[in-house]
């Protein structure tokens, strides 16, 4: 496989990334409803991300004209967006603390899996490279909302 991204997909993935640094940066400078609604869009987006990264693989075996292992890839695309549900549907049923957990868990198992199909040929290189780097992003982002939600901190500028 190609192991070469093309650049567009390196801009909108920092793009992306900002998204979350914004969304988290907003969700802990209120308080209140506001930080609450904030949080819930955080999670939302999360979920929404993280669907993609599951609808990657379907992609790739789509494309393929003799994909190794279609069951085992396509379901493993399916994983994700069932991830991202319950986590959207976690933080509605006020547990955003176990939604933002679930959210980073999903986030590292799918890379997990991903350097597994790597292993196996069926990512190019550039992918999980770029998956690793915003992947870190995004746990890094998406921990510092839980930790510092849990102590019951916010940001002031």
């Amino acid at each position: 496989m190609n192991s070469r991204l093309p650049s567009a997909t390196i801009v909108l993935g920092a793009a992306g990334a900002l998204a979350f640094a914004a969304l988290a940066f907003a969700a802990l400078s209120r308080t209140g409803p506001a930080a609450t609604h904030l949080t819930t869009w955080l999670v939302a987006y999360g979920a929404v991300v993280l669907s993609f990264l599951g609808a990657v693989h379907w992609g790739l075996v789509l494309a393929a004209e003799q994909p190794q292992r279609p069951w085992l890839r396509a379901g493993f695309g399916v994983l994700p967006a069932l991830a991202g549900w319950v986590a959207v549907w976690l933080d509605i049923t006020a547990v955003p603390a176990g939604a933002i957990g679930l959210l980073i868990a999903a986030y590292l198992g799918v890379a997990a899996v991903e350097r597994s199909f790597y292993i196996r040929g069926w990512l190019p290189r550039g992918y999980l490279w770029l998956r690793y780097v915003l992947t870190l992003v995004v746990v890094l982002i998406l921990s510092t909302v839980l930790t510092l939600r849990l102590l019951g901190a916010r940001i002031t500028l």
